[in-house]
């Protein structure tokens, strides 16, 4: 593993997603370096001090707000702006701002940054990596979607509780779209190494699928029902990317990326499929065992996304 690495990261967007994201990484010592970039320069600055002001509970981590010349040295580059979803307003149309957005912001990294790695966390995040790795012209392991991640870990989540288990014995994926076509993996979810039915039969628990994939889907919608918006789930998720990153660790996560050639019919689009994860982005795209249901489920997400892709560069 390297030791020599200089832990400077920035995120781009102030807001309530990018505040917690530079927060989380301050009190899980990830980065001795962040800085926080954001049209609103004030909001920044105050997000900045705010979180400075705590550091001395935990070790110096230098906290700030600066411009896009901080992305010259940056091990990482997290992009979290974007706006949310108005009344009336469709998915579309939001996909479109939210696109012209991070293209602006792309070429104001790439102004200065050479071969950076960025992380996307932008909603349509799928969509917004596709656009990022388009306008920046990097490789695509060097533009890592956040992707299912979050999606992953509300879906952990709901089986340890179902189960009555330990979250870090339950592995399961929830690949595809960060969407309403995401896909629930249920042929390889494990328990400790027992296959799911086997573990739920042995505890005596009925777990409805169906019911689950549907709480998974919903998770975000319920949380922002109840307070307005979801923003700890999501920096705790980019965190742990942040982590395999940073640590070179070759995490296995379900992250995003423009897919390559070797892909077939889900080439050139961004989706979340496991990847071995680490300093230089995405080292490795791994192809995980799925029944047929899911593999169809799997292309019918591929093809929503490639659409609505097409429909957004319209």
């Amino acid at each position: 593993m390297k030791t020599s690495h200089k832990n400077k990261i920035v995120v781009i967007g102030a807001g309530n997603v990018g505040e917690a994201i530079a927060y989380t990484l301050m009190v899980r010592k990830q980065a001795n370096d962040i800085v926080l970039v954001d049209v609103n320069e004030d909001r920044a600055k105050g997000a900045a001090l705010d979180i400075a002001h705590g550091t001395s509970f935990f070790k110096q981590v230098w906290v700030r707000q600066g411009g896009y010349e901080e992305c010259a040295d940056a091990q990482l580059i997290i992009i979290t702006a974007g706006i949310a979803r108005k009344p009336g307003q469709t998915r579309l149309d939001l996909a479109k701002t939210n696109v012209s957005i991070v293209r602006s912001i792309t070429e104001n990294i790439m102004e200065y940054a050479v071969n950076p790695l960025i992380l996307v966390v932008s909603n349509p995040a799928d969509i917004t990596t596709m656009a990022i790795w388009e306008t920046s012209g990097l490789p695509a392991n060097k533009v890592i979607g956040s992707g299912t991640s979050l999606d992953t870990a509300r879906f952990r989540y709901i089986l340890s509780s179902k189960l009555h288990v330990n979250i870090e014995d339950v592995n399961a994926y929830i690949l595809g779209e960060h969407g309403d076509s995401q896909v629930p993996i249920w042929s390889s979810a494990n328990i400790g190494g027992f296959s799911l039915d086997e573990y739920a039969l042995q505890v005596g628990v009925a777990l409805d699928r169906e019911a689950i994939a549907q709480h998974t889907k919903n998770a975000g919608a319920e949380v922002i029902g109840l307070k307005g918006a979801t923003f700890y789930g999501i920096a705790m998720a980019v965190s742990n990317i942040v982590e395999a990153i940073m640590k070179d660790d070759g995490a296995l996560l379900p992250v995003s990326h423009v897919l390559d050639g070797s892909f077939g019919d889900w080439a050139g689009v961004a989706v979340s499929t496991v990847c071995r994860v680490g300093w230089g982005g995405i080292e490795q795209t791994l192809r995980i065992s799925m029944d047929e249901g899911e593999r169809a489920s799997m292309d019918s997400s591929v093809k929503m996304l490639k659409e609505f892709w097409e429909q957004v560069k319209a």
